[in-house]
């Protein structure tokens, strides 16, 4: 059984699992022998215990009071003594990266005693006072659960009764009255005192910072990125070092690429005289990573020494924490850094060029969703004019909204669909929500590493940060930009996140390179080039097909554009809308058999035309029709604007137009509780007499018509909504009499395989009976997942999914991402009992789940041949069909 804490030395990468990233990292950055301050890991196995019984593990204090012993004799100095004491920190670490969602504790030893040994140490008195502020604010807020306003207003009250602005004008007798006022916050709060005892803050600090893990933004953060909830978090305690000790002290985060694009070069903040947590937090403005050569350069070499050592370590973009405390340098973290979509593309390439992964490696490197936003507009060059502000480009694209200044109106507002961004001076781990909720997200300070950075890279959000020229005043709820102009709470501005600029008003976008070079085939550098590789490596190992749901020719041809291999679903019931409906209505209405086949011989070469269109945008690949599946009462009007309209005329003493009479009588006739459940798909075929012949003939007769032309028309025919197959054998029966016919007339072959849609669980349950008469299946997964969860797709997303979602009763959509336990289970059995009946029966899936980048891996693994999706997401369900057909990388981060 693993233990519950690891010293550095004993841990390494692939331990992450146990350790949490953060701890691995250290432990793995301490065996490459690089400068990492002492330290040792609390596991996640311990914090799973305390978070499934409410206790620590009944050993976990003893484990935590031994290594800390040796961290003590390894380092020459005691917690909480008065002779140069040991400090240490305490901070979360998850196997996966949540910037900033979990809590950390600085500082942790001092106390009225150790303060001035601290003072006397480091030579610096109002230091070690600050020191012991900090303390106070962070555990009495963490640990203590004191409102953390109350601290502020002590700040503000104090600064403002000795006429200060900023936190750094308070001299050593400030601190140490503002320590004795936070030790009154404490127990007015709380009704105990602040802990005087090393051992107990320690302690204490480590349980709260397990809890935090179930904090409302960590469970917000984990759901947004499908984290799973029951991993927990480990928690590394480690030495103090202290870049706030003067000139020759700093803090700074770097990335050994360009998070935003990928360049090779040297990119971080650095921020001189200040504690680590000030950088991230963008509180004050820190200046480039390279003005650290002019300052110290040897810390800059050792710097840039580690980096490239981490890099070729890690065959990845890493970013560093880092501090200097008096010319001496310290690597406080490092992870593979979050990155944007074009960044990600660009450097898995050059890395391959570097001959440092493979070709593989690069295909595992990105996926669907970062190929879909490179696929996103951009702003229009040519109708931008001078930008409002500038700032730091910090995740890139391009977005509109109304300017809004705090969380809670960001999600307001977003629920009410209106497109937000987020002007704050400064982001917080609070702001989660309103991020998620807006467009974009613009700050007036920080830089690349800031919190508002980080998190917007790793959510795929527009962001510009550090756009000190804006005056941010979020109580007027307006900012007021450079030139004088002011922007309040709803005005719209546009957002270049890749330029790093802030427009008034709603500037037109433009096509992206990327879907450019979809549309066009036309080759470029940088990014598209790093696509164009991505995609040939993955159309090569892929066994998936990927098709298109396509209805017009238009569709179908840009599927093909983006290189669909044939159309998995053509919904006919879209050829019946616009001018068309009228000859529906007149099906519907016909009281006579002649009738009848009167409307239904006008839709005929209306149908025909359609299906000739497409068939030759797809020529030589299949063409999958889908006979009619709705109710045919969608194709009436309104039955209350009928009624309405009816009622009115008599009003006005006017007889109803008898259409408007005839139309209310069948909606009357046809009406059903549950429309979704009742007479539609396969049942309209049988009940309808002349609908399936109309429709088949239409297909035949277009396929011949293509083959007369020159043409490799391979139109198939599918049955929706099939429960039982005697509903499919008589259909069937129909269906090949209507394509002899069609044969015969015409001199030429225009057989088609015809199969079913798998969207029922009793055909998913009887699939072995239902195969003996379809050639192929299309698994219709939306209707799949309505009829096995007993949900109303529409109904359940508006009414119930929130409250599921943030109850952890789901985790994901199951209309997103395939429920694999239950719907994708009676996939499986239906792909296995139709094989065994049938061995060539080819299988397919037709819902959007064809395009969520996990429901393709799973589609994949339960023995598909093919899936298909809306156009658009054609391109993505290609490179995530190829990263599916790669075996699992060594410790890979597959959620």
């Amino acid at each position: 059984m693993a233990g519950y804490v690891y010293d550095f030395a004993e841990g390494g990468m692939a331990m992450k699992d146990l350790l949490g990233g953060k701890g691995a990292n250290l432990a793995e950055m301490a065996g490459l022998g690089l400068p990492v301050p002492p330290g040792f890991t609390v596991t996640t196995e311990a914090c799973r215990v305390f978070l499934a019984t409410g206790r620590p593990p009944e050993d976990l204090r003893a484990r935590i009071d031994e290594h800390l012993a040796a961290l003590e004799r390894a380092a020459g100095r005691r917690l909480g003594t008065e002779e140069d004491p040991l400090l240490v920190s305490v901070r979360s670490g998850a196997r996966f990266s949540m910037p900033g969602m979990m809590e950390t504790v600085l500082d942790i030893g001092l106390n009225d005693r150790s303060v001035l040994g601290l003072a006397r140490a480091s030579g610096k008195e109002r230091f070690a006072w600050d020191s012991y502020r900090r303390l106070l604010q962070m555990f009495g807020r963490t640990v203590m659960g004191v409102d953390g306003e109350l601290f502020d207003q002590e700040m503000t009250a104090l600064k403002q009764e000795r006429g200060l602005r900023a936190d750094t004008e308070l001299d050593t007798d400030d601190l140490r009255r503002l320590v004795d006022d936070y030790k009154d916050v404490v127990r007015a709060a709380t009704g105990e005192e602040f802990p005087q005892d090393p051992a107990e803050q320690l302690h204490r600090a480590v349980l709260a910072v397990f809890g935090s893990w179930n904090g409302e933004r960590a469970r917000l953060y984990r759901r947004r990125e499908h984290i799973p909830d029951d991993l927990g978090t480990a928690v590394t305690v480690q030495t103090m070092v202290f870049g706030n000790l003067g000139p020759d002290s700093g803090t700074g985060v770097a990335f050994t690429r360009d998070p935003a694009t990928g360049r090779r070069g040297v990119y971080g903040d650095y921020l001189p005289d200040a504690q680590g947590e000030d950088v991230v937090a963008g509180i004050r403005d820190a200046v480039p990573l390279q003005e650290l050569e002019r300052i110290s350069p040897d810390c800059y070499r050792e710097l840039r020494a580690c980096m490239q050592t981490l890099e070729d370590h890690y065959r990845d973009l890493c970013d560093v924490e880092f501090t200097v405390e008096r010319g001496k340098l310290w690597m406080l973290q490092t992870r593979v850094g979050k990155r944007t979509a074009q960044a990600a593309f660009r450097i898995a390439a050059e890395l391959e060029d570097e001959e440092l992964i493979t070709a593989d490696e690069v295909l595992r490197r990105v996926g669907g969703e970062e190929l879909t936003r490179l696929m996103f507009p951009r702003f229009d060059e040519s109708a931008v004019g001078e930008p409002l502000a500038r700032g730091v480009p910090a995740s890139p694209g391009a977005a509109v909204g109304e300017v809004v200044f705090d969380s809670a109106e960001a999600v307001r507002r977003a629920a009410e669909g209106r497109d937000v961004v987020l002007v704050r001076r400064e982001t917080a781990p609070d702001d989660l929500p309103g991020m998620v909720a807006a467009k974009a997200v613009l700050t007036s300070r920080g830089g690349k590493t800031s919190h508002a950075a980080v998190v917007a890279r790793g959510m795929g959000k527009v962001c510009v940060c550090g756009a000190d020229g804006l005056d941010v005043d979020t109580s007027a709820r307006r900012f007021t930009a450079p030139d004088g102009t002011v922007v309040a709470e709803g005005d719209v501005v546009s957002v270049d996140g890749t330029a790093g600029a802030v427009h008034l008003g709603a500037v037109p976008t433009a096509e992206s390179e990327v879907m450019h070079w979809f549309e066009t085939g036309e080759r470029s550098e940088g990014v598209v080039d790093a696509v164009r590789r991505v995609m040939d490596r993955a159309d090569k190992v892929r066994r998936l097909g990927v098709r298109a749901n396509a209805d017009t020719p238009e569709d179908a041809a840009r599927a093909r554009r983006f290189g669909a291999e044939g159309i998995g679903l053509c919904r006919t019931e879209h050829m019946f809308l616009g001018e068309r409906r009228h000859l529906v209505e007149e099906m519907i209405l016909a009281r006579t058999e002649d009738a009848r086949r009167a409307a239904l011989d006008a839709l005929l070469p209306l149908q025909r035309d359609d299906f000739t269109a497409i068939l030759e945008a797809m020529d030589g690949l299949p063409v999958t029709v889908r006979l009619l599946d709705p109710p045919l009462h969608e194709f009436l009007p309104d039955r209350l604007e009928l009624a309405v309209r009816a009622a009115e005329e008599r009003a006005a003493g006017r007889t109803p137009d008898p259409r408007d009479a005839a139309l209310l009588e069948a909606l009357g006739r046809m009406h059903e509780q549950n429309p979704m459940l009742g007479l539609r798909g396969v049942r309209l075929g049988l009940v309808v007499p002349g609908l399936v012949a109309m429709q088949v003939r239409a297909v035949g007769e277009a396929v011949a018509r293509r083959r007369r032309d020159g043409g490799d028309p391979r139109a198939e025919i599918m049955v929706p909504l099939v429960s039982t197959v005697k509903e499919l054998r008589a259909v069937r029966r129909e269906v090949l009499e209507v394509l002899a016919a069609v044969s015969a007339e015409t001199g030429t072959d225009v057989a088609c395989p015809v199969g079913t849609m798998i969207e029922l669980p009793r055909a998913a349950l009887t699939a072995g009976q239902v195969a003996r008469e379809a050639d192929f299946f299309s698994f219709g997964t939306n209707d799949l997942t309505q009829t096995a969860w007993g949900f109303s797709r529409d109904d359940a997303e508006a009414e119930f999914f929130p409250a599921y979602l943030e109850q952890g009763i789901l985790a994901d959509s199951p209309f997103e991402t395939i429920d694999t336990e239950g719907v994708g289970r009676l996939v499986r059995i239906a792909v296995e009992e139709g094989r065994a009946a049938r061995p060539d029966l080819k299988t397919g899936v037709c819902g959007e789940h064809g395009g969520d980048p996990a429901s393709v891996h799973f589609f994949h693994r339960a023995g598909l041949d093919y899936v298909s999706c809306s156009p658009f997401r054609v391109p993505s369900a290609r490179l995530e069909a190829g990263r599916a057909a790669l075996p699992p990388a060594e410790g890979s981060d597959s959620r």
